[in-house]
């Protein structure tokens, strides 16, 4: 059996002897006593040189154990002359190889054993010692490791330094770029993530009437906020939960605060009771905190709700005086930059810069509480009465253009705004626009008695119907044809009569003295929306216009601008603009009174004193509202009935009726003037004699009273009705 080829001329492995044969044979005494100094070698034909100190290396142990030596632990090194003697290896268990054909050995001879056959193995073949050529079997099993020859640690040392170095440069570079290159950005981004910026809200300017009774303060409230970047997902909902019914919130858009991204501060109620500020802050929710504000107070709920308005929830006015006045009454705000902590906390020594807030002014008012509660309740009933679908009571003082009461109905509670109609949030006095009727007829009596030579005896023919061109104009009721006065046709508020007077003057003189008396020119009121009524230019006139204008149709005007009209005659025909602020109040308590009322003269005293005396005798019995009078006083007005136009036609037939009354007493020393509004009332008459002479008798009484105006010394002189022929 030929032996696998061997290694060349390594000879045997390291570490095993060779026979007297020359192979290698495990076990015998010549191999052990002929093995050479240095494993791996064989015989040599030079001579050994012995070695004091020989190295000795271990050979590869063949984990068969059939072919070498075993492997030794290392011991104390020895001489080569004199190896220590070993016990022979116990052979491993093998299987036997496949069977060969004979052949030679490395040395030449035929194979002697047949458990030392190797499978032919090709590789390097050199000579072999001694000039053989054979070849050594191989060991079994897995491959010999080969030695890990260490390279020079002065270079691994070099190249590990350099890779040190590399990586430091880089992480020093990164250093400069972010403390030196970028540091602003970087340190820009921290400050914005810890700095906040708080609202420091002005403390908003009380309203109060003229004596200074509140009627609109501000209290201490609380501002309720979240820091979404604290508040986990799982708790959203359960925050949710307790807040929206507890503020009044929708639940869908406190859920979308409560979960903004990148986000430490969001404003989610403002104007909260602290009651309620305590009760939620004792819930202890990360995240949901509370910070001290103010909360605007309406201390008479309803009353003067349509001047005074309301301030909504991001504390800006927003109807009234609160808005049209909300510079004036909010101030400045201020604010505060402080730095809060990841955890919410503020920072005691961190950056904090502030800028403090300057309180609003209060503003002082012409209203009289008391008589303003009198009007308001009193067209209240009336409009409940007659089932008008709106009403409005004015008190004026006629010598300064006062006005002392301004009520409206149906209102509004601005402490629950949010739960009334948006429609009621206005003010009607001055945004609602009208057609006088017949109370404007005393603009048409000033015009012709002051320019087309018209007295208060100057007789009339006058009719029921009277046409011009093609439309016939009519009085409020049939009638057979009359002889009055002109003093009757103004208290009998003759349509037809009027027209007749009218003629005296032009069409421009007819217009002039309308604008004088402030028709078409908002009255200057800091409300919010007025209208300044209709009247077109005599250019713009039909033929017929100037006829309808003359009893009060085809105008309009708001119910200040009527209640000046009669303001102007009770003041001797000087009309002073309406005046609604007294002042502001400082937060030192200065007052700062508003500037003086612009006064114009539009009639001559004269005159204002004949339609005075003449409208006198609408109150009588022969006049249309006997129900004005009130006892002790000379009482002076005009009732006024006009139709509305319907919007679905554009016409008057359907649109139902405007019932009115202005007047004013004493008539001999007029002092207050009250102005009286009822929109289609549905319920009774709807002339304005029935509907609303009784709110302007007991609004004047109670005003007569509150202001202690002494009863009239004179007697009320006698105004001709019917003309003597």
């Amino acid at each position: 059996m030929t032996k696998r080829p061997g290694r060349g001329t390594a000879g045997p492995p390291p570490g095993r002897g060779r026979g007297s044969d020359g192979a290698g044979r495990p076990g015998t005494k010549g191999s052990a006593a002929r093995r050479p100094a240095r494993g791996g070698m064989g015989p040599s034909p030079r001579k050994e040189t012995p070695r004091t100190k020989p190295p000795r290396r271990e050979a590869p142990r063949d984990d068969a154990g059939s072919a070498g030596t075993p492997t030794k632990k290392p011991g104390p090194k020895k001489p080569a002359q004199k190896p220590a003697q070993k016990a022979p290896p116990k052979p491993a268990q093998k299987k036997a190889p496949a069977k060969a054909p004979p052949g030679k050995s490395r040395a030449g001879a035929t194979t002697q054993n047949a458990h030392t056959a190797r499978p032919p193995r090709t590789g390097p073949r050199g000579p072999r010692p001694g000039g053989g050529s054979g070849r050594r079997p191989p060991p079994r099993g897995p491959r010999t490791r080969v030695p890990f020859h260490r390279r020079d640690p002065l270079k691994r040392l070099n190249v590990g330094l350099l890779v040190v170095a590399f990586v430091l440069s880089l992480f020093a570079g990164r250093l400069v770029q972010l403390q030196t290159i970028e540091s602003g950005k970087y340190s820009e981004q921290a400050m914005r993530q810890r700095l906040q910026k708080i609202e420091l809200p002005a403390i908003r300017g009380d309203i109060t009437d003229a004596q200074g009774h509140p009627l609109a303060m501000t209290v201490e409230a609380r501002a309720i906020y979240a820091d979404p970047s604290l508040i986990k997902a799982d708790k959203r909902q359960t925050i949710v939960n307790a807040l929206a019914p507890t503020l009044g919130l929708n639940p869908s858009t406190l859920m979308k605060q409560l979960s903004k991204p990148d986000t430490r501060f969001v404003y989610l109620a403002h104007g909260v009771r602290p009651d309620q500020a305590r009760l939620i802050t004792s819930w202890n929710f990360l995240g949901i905190g509370t910070l001290p504000e103010y909360r605007r107070e309406y201390p008479n709920d309803s009353l003067a709700a349509g001047v005074i308005g309301f301030v909504n929830d991001t504390g800006k006015g927003a109807a009234g005086l609160e808005s049209s006045m909300n510079g004036v009454l909010a101030g400045r705000a201020g604010w505060q930059r402080v730095e809060i902590s990841p955890e919410g906390q503020h920072i005691p020594m961190g950056e904090d810069q502030r800028r403090p807030s300057e309180p609003g002014r209060g503003v002082r008012l012409t209203l009289r509480r008391d008589l303003q509660f009198k009007a308001q309740q009193a067209i209240e009933k009336q409009v409940r009465a007659t089932k008008a679908k709106s009403g409005s009571v004015i008190v004026m003082d006629p010598r300064t253009g006062r006005l002392l009461a301004m009520a409206s109905a149906p209102g509004f509670d601005p402490n629950e705004y949010a739960k009334s109609d948006g429609d009621l949030w206005g003010s009607p006095l001055v945004q609602a626009a009208y057609e006088p009727g017949s109370t404007g007829k005393v603009v048409t009596a000033a015009a012709v008695m002051e320019h087309g030579g018209v007295t208060p005896h100057t007789p009339y023919t006058v009719p029921d119907t009277i046409r011009k061109y093609d439309i016939a104009f009519r009085d409020s009721h049939p009638h057979a044809t009359e002889r009055l006065t002109f003093a009757g046709v103004l208290a009998t508020s003759s349509n037809v009569g009027t027209i007749m007077a009218s003629e005296s003057i032009s069409s421009q003189r007819l217009y002039q003295t309308l604008r004088d008396f402030g028709f078409g020119t908002k009255t200057g009121l800091p409300l919010p929306s007025e209208t300044p009524g209709l009247l077109k230019p005599p250019a713009q006139w039909s033929g017929t216009d100037r006829y309808p204008i003359a009893f009060g149709q085809t105008v309009s005007v708001n119910a200040v601008q009527m209640a000046s009209v009669y303001a102007t005659i009770a003041n001797g025909g000087v009309r002073v603009e309406p005046t609604l602020v007294e002042g502001t109040v400082g937060d030192d308590d200065k007052f700062t009174p508003a500037r003086e009322p612009r006064r114009k003269q539009v009639i001559s005293a004269r005159t204002a004193r004949q339609i005075s005396d003449m409208l006198e005798g609408v109150t009588t019995r022969e006049g249309t509202a006997p129900r004005a009078q009130i006892a002790g006083y000379r009482v002076a007005g005009k009732t006024g009935t006009a139709e509305n136009v319907n919007p679905r036609t554009g016409g008057y037939d359907g649109g139902g009726y405007t019932a009115s009354f202005a007047g004013f007493a004493p008539a001999d020393d007029p002092q207050l003037v009250v102005q009286v509004v009822l929109q289609d009332p549905k319920r009774g008459s709807h002339y304005g004699g029935d509907a609303a002479a009784p709110v302007f008798k007991d609004v004047m009484s109670f005003a007569l009273q509150s202001e202690k105006v002494p009863p009239t010394g004179s007697r009320p002189p006698t105004v001709q009705i019917h003309a003597r022929d």
